[in-house]
């Protein structure tokens, strides 16, 4: 079995790529391997902040590691937040304050269709791969549900009359933009066994 360090301590994201990867491989977080430093993301896109994460974890704990950034695309909004999504209402990264700027934002705006991107770059074996996720879908008017984090409560993928919030973990990995990443990668993953 593969052992890969996610660059991530945040605990939704790490029970998602463990859901989905459904035992095929060793996830290690940060603090597991005692990483307790904040990793810079200072790139101005999705694929170089998650090449910037896996570069640092591979460099300085020389581990087969992936990172991924995720960022939400507003079509009114000329994309944004995007990259900035986890800092959209400032440096707190308060999720439930980015949906109220975002809601404020497009309040007089008839349309709302947004995506949801991931970005994954796994280093492994001393070379780098990328790997991408996307969902189209609309930004509702208020929050709905209460499962998921980050925008999920304002984020009503195509096909489906709920938001994120309201689907069950199972149902968001399997149309997510994170577990059609995840699915890039574990496909790339097998192969590589």
């Amino acid at each position: 079995m593969k052992d890969l360090v996610f660059a991530t301590n945040n605990a939704h994201k790490v029970e998602e790529v463990r859901n989905k990867l459904n035992g095929l491989f060793s996830i290690r977080t940060l603090s597991e391997i005692g990483c307790t430093e904040e990793i810079p993301e200072t790139s101005d896109t999705l694929q170089g902040n998650a090449s910037q994460k896996s570069h640092y974890l591979h460099d300085k704990y020389h581990c087969n590691c992936f990172a991924d950034d995720t960022g939400l695309e507003v079509e009114a909004l000329d994309g944004a937040p995007g990259v900035f999504s986890a800092r959209y209402a400032g440096p707190a990264k308060d999720s439930e304050a980015n949906i109220d700027k975002l809601l404020a934002e497009l309040k007089n705006k008839s349309n709302r269709r947004a995506r949801f991107r991931t970005v994954i770059s796994l280093f492994l074996e001393d070379k780098e791969y990328f790997f991408e996720g996307i969902v189209t879908g609309t930004i509702l008017t208020e929050r709905h549900g209460n499962g998921g984090f980050g925008y999920d409560p304002v984020f009503q993928p195509d096909g489906y009359d709920c938001s994120f919030s309201e689907l069950t973990m199972e149902e968001k990995n399997s149309i997510s933009h994170r577990g059609r990443a995840v699915e890039e990668l574990i496909k790339f993953l097998n192969g590589a066994k």
